[in-house]
């Protein structure tokens, strides 16, 4: 759950982004059966760079990209390739990134009533969707590992699944149903846990309250490491959930008519990613003073959310195939993941990466 500042009590006492992206998926299915009343509403804020398109590159006009969240260093590769002109080079007159929140209508809703041309979700939000009618389709995933943990002391760490055992673990109400299918997923006995429900402050486990806290790996984990406090984390990716995060989603019609759009979409993305991941700092400090300013956020704490997402983003896969690539042994592994969630859907209906394929095949240098 990232949240707006993590340099302050702040951080504590704002609302956790996966209870929010539940809700979403919930208005979502009243907009996606009953057309787009809600296309209007949440956070329009956007932030752009304008230039003429390279010469002799297509034209595609305006790019709207749909966050998941605030305008955190979550989105740092985004930042990147808008400020260092790679949507620009690539054809888009300008790109307009709409920040998420509380406030803000789902990020399915959105592109299927195309107020964005693609979105940032999460393959059990976008599957939900698309089991009740959404036209939608993964075309990539950024984060090759989920990037839900369990954080524990480091002097009391829990290090496997069965660590949990006799333990009082502390999980919000709005990340219930990703417990439950890791539970169910790891196979663990439930009744040999305590889960204690808890808010977003994670002081109880630095005072012994629980013994184990289900965070965001890139959040709370870095929010007590600048309070001084020592901490492990075990992530539920390498242990039983391995469930890939941070998607990119588009309508079908869009992968039907405007590859060549998309591509140039995926070719920017990757690019202020690279850069990303060889200077963590780049896309914190974009997030700090330009994109996400006046939220409280700090280069210091964003750089290590920063360098936590690229461990999440590359892989011995993602080295070989590149940025967002996700193996066919991976998306069999998610629709089985999906499953213990309680979402039974076929792959073809929600991963399309050959538009990524296309890209790598026709540029291998962007590997």
């Amino acid at each position: 759950m990232t949240t707006s500042s993590n340099s302050d009590d702040r951080a504590f006492a704002a609302p956790d982004r996966r209870l929010f992206l539940r809700r979403g998926l919930q208005l979502g299915g009243a907009v996606l059966l009953g057309g787009p009343l809600l296309a209007a509403c949440g956070d329009s804020d956007s932030s752009s760079a304008s230039s003429p398109a390279s010469s002799g590159s297509k034209s595609f006009g305006e790019l709207t990209l749909r966050l998941s969240w605030i305008k955190n260093v979550e989105f740092a590769g985004s930042y990147i390739a808008d400020s260092k002109g790679y949507y620009t080079d690539e054809g888009f007159s300008k790109a307009t990134l709409i920040g998420g929140g509380p406030s803000a209508t789902p990020m399915e809703t959105d592109v299927v009533t195309k107020k964005a041309l693609v979105a940032i979700s999460a393959p059990d939000i976008t599957g939900a969707a698309v089991a009740k009618g959404a036209p939608l389709k993964i075309i990539g995933a950024q984060y090759q590992k989920n990037p839900f943990c369990i954080m524990s002391m480091a002097k009391a760490p829990i290090a496997k699944p069965e660590d949990m055992y006799g333990k009082k673990i502390g999980v919000q109400a709005g990340n219930e149903s990703v417990w439950a299918a890791y539970i169910k997923a790891t196979g663990l006995d439930e009744s040999k846990i305590t889960k204690v429900p808890v808010q977003f402050d994670p002081l109880p486990l630095t005072q012994g309250t629980v013994d184990g806290w289900f965070s965001f790996v890139t959040n709370e984990p870095n929010a007590l490491r600048l309070k001084g406090f020592k901490v492990a984390t075990m992530l539920l990716a390498d242990t039983g959930y391995p469930l890939v995060s941070e998607t990119y989603i588009v309508r079908q019609d869009t992968i039907d008519k405007q590859r060549d759009l998309l591509k140039a979409f995926l070719r920017a993305e990757i690019k202020g990613w690279k850069a990303n991941i060889a200077d963590p700092a780049l896309g914190a400090k974009l997030a700090a003073e330009t994109y996400g300013k006046g939220l409280g956020l700090t280069t210091k704490e964003q750089t290590l959310e920063s360098k936590d997402e690229s461990e999440l983003m590359v892989s011995a896969d993602t080295k070989k195939n590149g940025l967002f690539t996700v193996t066919q042994t991976l998306i069999d592994e998610n629709i089985k993941t999906l499953k213990y969630g309680g979402l039974d859907i076929a792959a073809d209906k929600l991963f399309d990466l050959s538009i990524l394929e296309e890209v790598y095949k026709e540029d291998p240098s962007l590997i």
